[in-house]
């Protein structure tokens, strides 16, 4: 039996993160309003727990991304297939990912991609032909490494 998952980054801001990747990705943010808003009613959060985005609630220390076509879960607003998580932790990136994402948006679409990533808040950190294709290893706002080919 297949088992379900999501992935999760450790990061500092987490719905910046969550902007950056969902217009990287084409993907949609994760709306957890309802949730928060049924929770705060009920007494077990407090203002701490959640900020105000674009008039809506969001968790100040999480927030996801989920792809388009994918499930919701109506009460909560979580994606119930592919999604990102962006984790808010204190310690920031100190050293190379041991996991990334790669964006394969083929040979003619790189260039085009790669800018249009750059003026969301990515940085080039270099190309590389390797095994037959060429590849762009870039940084998300936060130092995180994925690569677009």
């Amino acid at each position: 039996m297949a088992v379900e998952w999501k992935l999760v980054v450790d990061c500092a801001d987490p719905n910046a993160q969550a902007r950056f990747w969902a217009a990287a990705l084409g993907y949609e943010i994760e709306d957890n309003s309802g949730l928060i808003e049924r929770l705060l009613g009920g007494g077990a959060i407090g203002p701490e727990a959640y900020l105000d985005i674009d008039g809506r609630k969001a968790w100040r220390q999480l927030a996801a991304v989920r792809h388009p076509d994918d499930p919701v879960d109506p009460a909560s607003g979580t994606g119930l297939g592919r999604r990102l998580l962006f984790h808010q932790v204190p310690e920031r990136k100190q050293v190379k990912n041991r996991l990334h994402v790669d964006l394969h948006v083929g040979p003619a679409e790189r260039e085009a991609t790669v800018k249009r990533l750059e003026g969301l808040g990515a940085t080039v950190l270099r190309e590389v032909a390797d095994f037959g294709s060429v590849h762009t290893t870039m940084a998300d706002p936060e130092g995180n490494e994925f690569d677009v080919q």
